[in-house]
């Protein structure tokens, strides 16, 4: 049985197949479109998906979608009742339902020489990020919780998951949204592309939260993890708003009103320098985020007593908040899968129906990241050929065929201080390269940090960059162990070692960790272990393989990016490039 799960005519469009409950492939559109968080129907990752399994399209029995145009219409119907929205707003509300309704339509519209004859499924927005998580987690049991912008009608809803069955406790409804409330600080802050809160995760350890009490009167904490917005501070809710995504790339006005800048002062522009000012909003923010989440986490252990949960949702990506659950909370086992947004709700809607409404049993759990695309030798050696301009002998290429040689080779190059892109297997399903579409460095390096943002990644200075860590060596430089396979959790790096890879340790002390195991990579953690061996360091830096746009899915756009850029080698598979000047 084939059943594809797919996330469509929203930000970071997707595509997934699974085959008798196990999952084949996952992949992002944005890596194929080259747009990033693109947010159109996701047909190059629906034909990667039969591709990779050699079926066509009418091979597929059930194809499963994120949003369910029915779902919570009582709610809708109370909400236009009672502040009579404009006409025109709900004309664009309609016309985007209206596409979810025709997706076989569109399904064969798009792809005319196969025809699908399978059941159109449609999930709830949120029961698909929940079940994204749980379904897929090593659990049988565990608290479940969703935090995200808004998705038919709903912002955050949370509850219960046992064995194949998700109970839902919890809706908060529009227009109040956690999701909302960060996103509209980002924007203040300047920061007006879609997806870019994790800038504000990055600057808030620069400052303090000098402006927490006024921000508490923008978003309301209440009881048992209810909080509301004071939607005088917001104009989202309003008919003049407008959210776009027709060409691919999404665009939003300013979430919030003027009366933000009235409470908070002047909004940062694009381009002005950042100050204080500036650093202690985005502190303030990030902190009042944690407390609300913190509130439904307890409220939800408290109520289960389960020492497991799930987190999913947008939100679910706030891996500063994740860190906080095991020190301020008292669940034991934290699981956030790699797409935790709206991405991950193709691989929701999926096992949603092959666990819920067929009633098969689980049989797969996401114990790594790598479900992307792959390329060849031969593949390889043609794009090189393409690729790389030997004029002046400008270029040395090698072949290593033994692994061992190789990883030995490369980690000797990082730790003589050179920047490394790192192209190997299948690419990484969800934003964080785990060590595949990698840029690599050495974290001992108090100028790594500035090399590579100036240099390669041509961004801000405040980001900080992560470390990849030996699972077996946690315990000896973190200040909490834990697994972290897909980087969704930010710890404090312990405070004897943090002179030691201070290009990995953010101001606060912190580092967004990866935790590398051999049977879960087993090249990388090799490359790791190599560089161990000879500087007696269990970590590599370790940033995604881009440049200010989508990871790299194809060895031509890793090449592009290495000749764009001052990375000193390129490794992709056993080819080794390096530059001559």
């Amino acid at each position: 049985m084939y059943i594809i799960g797919i996330n469509a005519y929203h930000a970071d469009s997707s595509a997934c197949i699974i085959k008798d409950g196990n999952l084949i492939t996952a992949v992002e559109e944005e890596r194929f479109t080259r747009i990033k968080h693109f947010a159109g129907f996701p047909k190059n990752s629906i034909k990667h998906c039969l591709d990779t399994c050699d079926i066509q399209l009418s091979d597929v029995d059930y194809l499963a979608i994120n949003r369910d145009p029915k779902a919570n219409n009582f709610q809708r119907f109370l909400y236009v009742l009672k502040k009579r929205p404009s006409v025109m707003l709900l004309f664009d509300r309609l016309k985007n339902r209206k596409k979810y309704q025709s997706i076989k339509n569109i399904l064969n519209k798009e792809f005319k020489e196969d025809n699908f004859f399978g059941e159109v499924i449609n999930v709830e927005h949120h029961l698909a990020h929940l079940s994204s998580c749980f379904h897929v987690s090593p659990f049988d049991e565990a608290c479940l919780i969703s935090v995200d912008g808004f998705g038919d009608f709903a912002s955050t809803v949370w509850g219960f998951g046992s064995n194949n069955n998700i109970t839902v406790d919890k809706k908060i409804y529009f227009p109040h949204s956690l999701g909302i409330f960060y996103q509209s600080i980002t924007q203040f802050l300047g920061f007006k592309n879609y997806g870019d809160e994790y800038k504000i995760m990055g600057l808030a350890p620069y400052g303090k939260p000098k402006y927490l009490d006024e921000l508490k009167k923008i978003l309301l904490l209440k009881k048992n993890g209810v909080f509301e917005l004071n939607l005088k501070y917001f104009d989202f809710h309003k008919s003049n708003y407008r959210y776009r995504w027709d060409t691919g790339s999404v665009y939003q006005d300013d979430l919030y009103s003027s009366q933000l800048e009235e409470l908070l002062g002047k909004q940062r522009q694009k381009d002005e320098e950042i100050n204080d000012f500036h650093k202690d909003i985005a502190h303030s923010a990030q902190k009042l985020y944690e407390e609300s989440f913190l509130n439904i986490v307890n409220f939800l252990y408290e109520k289960y007593k389960s020492k497991n949960l799930c987190i999913s949702g947008g939100c679910g990506m706030n891996s500063v908040a994740n860190g906080k659950v095991k020190k301020f909370s008292k669940f034991e086992n934290v699981y956030i899968q790699p797409a935790a947004g709206d991405a991950g709700g193709a691989i929701g809607s999926a096992y949603s129906t092959y666990l819920n409404k067929l009633n098969k049993k689980k049989v797969f759990v996401m114990k790594h990241a790598y479900w992307g695309n792959s390329y060849n030798s031969k593949y390889i050696n043609f794009a090189i050929e393409k690729k790389i301009p030997n004029k002046n002998n400008a270029f040395e290429i090698k072949k290593i065929n033994n692994v061992n040689v190789l990883c030995k080779d490369v980690a000797y190059h990082i730790s003589e201080g050179k920047v490394i892109g790192w192209f190997q297997g299948k690419m990484e399903w969800g934003p964080r390269a785990l060590g595949n579409r990698s840029i690599l460095g050495d974290p001992r390096r108090k100028n790594m940090k500035d090399i590579l943002n100036l240099k390669i990644k041509r961004r801000e200075s405040f980001r900080p960059f992560a470390p990849s860590i030996l699972e077996e060596y946690v315990k000896d430089w973190f200040e909490i162990e834990d697994k972290v396979p897909f980087m969704m959790k930010v710890y404090q790096i312990q405070k004897s070692k943090r002179e030691l890879i201070p290009a990995v340790t953010h101001v606060d002390g912190s580092g967004r960790l990866q935790t590398v195991e051999i049977n879960q990579n087993e090249k990388y953690y090799k490359l790791i272990n190599e560089f161990y061996k000879l500087t007696k360091i269990p970590i590599l830096l370790n940033t995604s393989f881009n440049e200010n746009e989508p990871i790299v899915c194809k060895p031509e756009e890793a090449i592009d990016c290495f000749l764009r850029t001052k990375m000193d080698i390129l490794v992709i598979e056993d080819y080794v490039i390096f530059r001559k000047s």
